[in-house]
């Protein structure tokens, strides 16, 4: 299985270019034998980047998750197994992306701590991000007041922090935000990641995340509406 070098890379702005080799080619795009690019999930859209090897170089379009990470390409045929290539991800969309992700952490934590709201979706998408919270009374949401108190907590110069802990100090950990999820992991995987946003946030996540949360711009809500019995959707910039 292919390790997943996102995973260890925190902050997760700015990816250095790296150096790896070609592991396989598809008809969809290619495997690299190592690659520090996020794959499609959890809300978070994948890398975007270019491929240079010797004599050839291609765009790669939004990087998928499985077993093994694909970057796919119009045509990956121009590249073969064992090629040398330079791996460079787009710094713009990564640095967006992961900011987009830790507001969300920030929005999700408060929306939890102020209406006993739990996220059941969320979904980032260029320049804006949509987040479906379920409540046990909707009626008390205030998005005034929501867009206060995430701004607040972007401005408290919080440090995010990445561990490495078990399933029981996870399950058992008071704090712990974020945990139904857990009986879908495989249970061979025993060490999970958690982020830490210091005093607002502790979650298992897999995600790319700033150093501080005062890497984050305010965030402004643009968009509330019902998706059903005690949901809303959330649209904010």
């Amino acid at each position: 299985m292919q390790e997943k070098l996102h995973m260890t890379q925190h902050p997760g702005t700015n990816p250095p270019a790296f150096r790896t080799s070609v592991s396989g080619v598809t008809d969809d795009g290619i495997y690299l034998t190592e690659s520090y690019c996020y794959p499609r999930g959890g809300g978070q859209p994948g890398d975007i980047g270019i491929l240079t090897g010797s004599d050839k170089k291609s765009e790669f379009t939004e990087v998928l998750g499985g077993e093994n990470i694909l970057h796919p390409m119009e045509n990956p045929s121009i590249f073969s197994s064992g090629d040398e290539v330079l791996c460079e991800i787009d710094s713009i969309r990564r640095n967006r992306n992961t900011k987009m992700h830790t507001a969300q952490h920030v929005f999700s934590a408060l929306a939890n701590e102020l209406y006993g709201a739990e996220t059941v979706g969320n979904q980032i998408s260029d320049g804006y991000t949509r987040i479906d919270l379920l409540f046990p009374d909707r009626d008390q949401f205030n998005a005034e007041d929501m867009s206060e108190a995430v701004n607040d907590a972007l401005r408290s110069n919080s440090d995010v922090s990445i561990h490495e802990w078990d399933r029981s100090r996870i399950l058992s950990h008071e704090q712990m935000r974020h945990t139904k999820f857990m009986d879908r992991i495989p249970s061979s995987i025993e060490i999970l990641r958690v982020v830490e946003i210091e005093g607002i946030d502790l979650c298992p996540c897999g995600g790319t995340h700033v150093s501080n949360t005062s890497d984050i711009e305010n965030i402004t809500i643009t968009n509330s509406r019902s998706k059903g019995a005690g949901k809303l959707r959330i649209t904010y910039e």
